[in-house]
């Protein structure tokens, strides 16, 4: 499957699958970025992407993120196939959690896309669910 894709910096590689059993491609920090201890700063990522109809893109950080000492604030990100217009550049939400400031550089990679099937769904109201309660948030326990 191909996906129409903008680059914003088209010194920027496109991103692609860095290895035949990725699942998820790496997106890169289009500016560089200083972020101050305890900041939120919000990292454009260069790209804005045709996502395919039965489809949507999760948007998660790298497992090697939080070397640099941020961390993506929303843990993960839901991209819906509308959001796809010649402006609606992906961004990843970073949060310095150190107590030092952390310059991103350009090009660096900090999340990781994925794209996944889904369905659009429509709820139908009950008064009552007709399975016995399992007995509440985290009731099967830690071990």
């Amino acid at each position: 499957m191909k996906l129409k894709i903008k680059r914003f910096d088209k010194t920027l590689p496109l991103p692609v699958h860095k290895t035949s059993g990725a699942v998820a491609v790496d997106l890169y920090s289009r500016l560089d970025i200083e972020i101050k201890p305890k900041e939120i700063v919000y990292i454009p990522m260069n790209v804005a992407i045709k996502i395919p109809d039965g489809y949507f893109i999760l948007s998660a950080p790298r497992s090697s993120t939080h070397k640099i000492g941020v961390m993506g604030i929303n843990g993960v990100g839901v991209i819906d196939r509308d959001y796809c217009g010649n402006e609606d550049e992906y961004h990843f939400a970073a949060y310095n959690f150190t107590d030092k400031t952390i310059n991103v550089e350009k090009g660096t990679r900090l999340c990781q896309l994925l794209l996944i099937k889904c369905e659009n769904f429509e709820f139908n109201e009950v008064d009552k669910m007709e399975n016995v309660s399992r007995g509440g948030f985290g009731s099967t326990g830690i071990k």
